[in-house]
């Protein structure tokens, strides 16, 4: 079961170099997950005392006030032979053997975090592991001294910030709570008990410490609360002899005072039936036993938790995208990617894969047809314009048989109209387009950590669409004028001849612009624009898509990749601009992953062995 409390270490270590030591946080945490044991207590009631007892060294700041500012993780490792010595997680690479050292580095390390003169309290552990043959394997977590009123140089909320402290670490459904009260003080008023009941009500978690039974008035003895009389718990309650100030003030040996409380419980008449489980000795045996139970209770809610927090954290890792590559052509390379991940979305959206792409066949569908339909050419071929512009094409020499020059020019004027629809197709495929650029970029997630590339691209991506534009418009209108330049010949040959609204040379002037011969006209006009309307209908929405849809799937970022080749790298790293907050929580997520995927390793080997 050892190899259970020392995995616990492992964690509890792991999880304070990340920061995470039970406060409020955005990201999961193992801290608050892991049994642990909390000291708890009011000054003056011996918990310090307690604790060096149970490691059997003198290493704890002493002196008037609060003198535990910060909580004091204490990890006890049980070495068969060599010499005692302590270590820092703070200090890796120090081994010490002076616990005279141990006590001063705790007091110069809550300094550094709280100030050399505050009177202030810190949530930030310290972490201190002592390997020695005279402990057993065992995790505590010293926390400061209740108080109830604020001496000099303390803030006046001091009170309160101990106490929302010690709750937060005790509140914790997997927080052993280790109450230490003095025995000569009426246990009513105890502040360890008082808190205790408030968070542990039956006392289900909760192991009773009765410190100074040796300095009880006269004919008073503690025999009702340690048998559990006075104050029930689930577990017995411990008594323990502390050494006293004079002890203290002496240096007498730890072990020396170990059988002296030994000796106490032995030799005092009301006691020595209790002795099997009474002094400090017995209190660590019986907290490292149980601690070992609970650990074990826990680790298949450790192994749930860590799965699910394992698959979170990798989520959000994968939301943050990949984080900046520190040369040239890895930073190059990354722009590369991301830009084809831009691309591909954007050919997604054309060819259907995503939504989008069947607006630009609405275009060619209705809106196009429509706008052809609105030109109403019949209007245009009115009677009164057939005749305008027929007569105004004879010029002052009437035609002969038939009136070419009309008929060219009433074909050209309502040709020339079908440019506004088509224009307009070109702009609503262009649009189109456009939209389709920004709907891609806001569904690369990869662009949405860099603005400047974000900006860069869309601007790139759409200044081709605009040169694409001008050449579909090209390419679209010249289809509109190349039926306006040559007529299809065939079309009138196959017109039905008639001598009479033909036009005979015989008649007179008037008579060749009778209303039915002009109606005639203006018939055929029509059939044939008809006719080219039909086939513009068709080939107008082939022009657009070769020369913007097809061009913009296959040529997009062409020319932003050709410049991007020629750029500085602090050009690349402009581009690359990662808010820096960002960055920072893709640093600290990966290495909260790793520690959950290292905990989760180690605690399925010890479970496997178990």
């Amino acid at each position: 079961m050892e190899s259970l409390i020392s995995l616990v270490n492992k964690i509890q270590r792991a999880c304070t170099a990340l920061g995470d030591h039970g406060e409020g946080s955005s990201l999961p945490t193992l801290w608050d997950s892991l049994p642990a044991i909390a000291v708890v207590g009011g000054q003056s009631s011996g918990k310090s005392s307690v604790l060096e007892s149970v490691v059997g060294k003198d290493f704890l700041p002493r002196g008037a006030g609060i003198v535990t500012r910060r909580p004091l993780v204490l990890q006890l490792h049980r070495i068969d032979e060599g010499k005692e010595y302590a270590e820092f997680m703070h200090l890796p690479k120090k081994k010490f053997t002076d616990f005279a050292a141990v006590r001063k580095e705790i007091s110069d390390e809550t300094d550094r975090e709280t100030g050399p003169s505050s009177k202030v309290i810190s949530t930030v552990p310290i972490h201190l592991s002592i390997f020695s043959p005279n402990v057993v394997n065992l995790t505590l977590v010293d926390l400061p001294g209740l108080t109830k009123v604020a001496v000099d140089g303390q803030p006046e909320s001091i009170v309160q910030d101990i106490e929302n402290m010690v709750r937060s670490f005790i509140e914790k459904p997997n927080c052993i709570i280790l109450a230490i009260s003095p025995a000569n003080q009426d246990l009513a008023t105890s502040d360890a008990i008082k808190i205790s009941r408030e968070v542990d009500p039956k006392g289900d978690r909760t192991f009773g410490v009765l410190t100074k039974i040796d300095l009880m008035d006269q004919g008073t003895n503690a025999v009702d609360i340690l048998e559990g009389r006075g104050y029930k718990l689930r577990y017995p309650w411990v008594g323990v002899v502390n050494r006293s100030q004079a002890d203290i003030n002496k240096s007498v040996d730890m072990i020396a005072a170990r059988r002296r409380e030994r000796e106490y419980f032995k030799s005092t008449q009301e006691y020595s039936h209790l002795t099997e489980r009474m002094g400090s000795e017995y209190l660590g045996k019986m907290l490292s036993k149980h601690l070992e139970v609970v650990i074990k209770s826990r680790i298949p809610g450790l192994q749930a938790l860590i799965t699910k927090t394992i698959s979170e954290l990798e989520t959000e890792l994968s939301r943050l995208g990949k984080p900046v590559a520190a040369d040239a052509g890895g930073k190059l390379y990354m722009i590369m990617e991301i830009c084809r991940a831009f691309d591909q979305t954007f050919k997604e959206h054309l060819d259907g894969t995503r939504s989008g792409g069947e607006k630009v066949n609405s275009v060619f569908d209705n809106q196009f047809p429509a706008a052809i339909k609105r030109l109403q050419f019949d209007k245009h071929l009115s009677m009164d314009n057939v005749r305008k512009l027929i007569t105004e094409a004879d010029g002052y020499q009437p035609h002969l048989i038939a009136p070419e020059q009309g008929y060219r020019r009433l074909i050209e004027s309502c040709l020339v109209s079908i440019r506004g629809p088509a224009e307009a197709a070109v702009d609503a495929v262009h649009s189109i387009l456009k939209d389709l650029i920004h709907k891609s970029i806001g569904e690369t997630s990869e662009l949405k950590q860099y603005p400047t590339l974000r900006v860069e691209v869309s601007g790139a991506a759409v200044d081709s669409l605009d040169r694409m534009r001008d050449e579909s418009r090209k390419a679209t209108l010249l289809l509109v004028d190349m039926e306006s330049g040559y007529l299809t010949v065939e079309f009138f040959r196959k017109l039905p001849q008639d001598s009479e609204k033909g036009g005979n040379p015989t008649h007179s002037i008037f008579d060749r612009y009778n209303d039915a011969y002009l109606r005639r006209i203006g018939s055929n006009v029509l059939s044939y624009v008809n006719m080219v309307c039909a086939g513009l209908r068709n080939s107008i929405p082939k022009s657009i898509v070769y020369c913007q849809v097809r061009e913009a799937k296959r040529s997009l970022l062409d020319i932003f990749f050709t410049e991007l080749g020629q750029k500085e790298m602090s050009k690349l790293s402009k581009l690359l601009d990662e808010d820096p907050a960002v960055q920072q929580r893709r640093t600290s997520i990966a290495k909260r992953l790793e520690l959950y995927r290292s905990a989760q390793t180690d605690i399925e080997a010890v479970a496997w062995s178990k």
